[in-house]
């Protein structure tokens, strides 16, 4: 019983490691998700109002039924578009972290 008791002393007086250190790279992530999540419900849902509206229904005069079906093609290929520019700029930063912890 006593090496145990000594075993939970000796790792009570080992400070905890120190985690402020990645409060920049945590906070930098989770304005980089914040952006992108914003962006992902905002850009295709606008761009499918005004594609449908400005653009087919006023530019080109195609009926009300075919209208919806261009702009959820135009929608879709937006969410798209959102998810590459989210795993590129996943893919630098986490390749930057990476090389800026590796300093030996």
């Amino acid at each position: 019983m006593d090496r145990y008791d000594k075993a939970a002393l000796d790792a009570a007086s080992v400070p905890p490691p120190e985690f402020r250190q990645n409060d920049g790279s945590l906070i930098s992530t989770l304005k980089t998700l914040l952006f992108f999540t914003i962006l992902m419900i905002m850009l295709p849902i606008g761009l499918y109002f005004s594609s449908k509206i400005y653009v087919f229904e006023g530019a080109y005069g195609l009926s009300n039924r075919d209208s919806y079906f261009y702009a959820a093609i135009v929608a879709v290929i937006a969410v798209h578009v959102v998810l590459a520019m989210f795993v590129y700029v996943a893919w630098n930063d986490g390749s930057r972290q990476w090389h800026e912890g590796k300093q030996d």
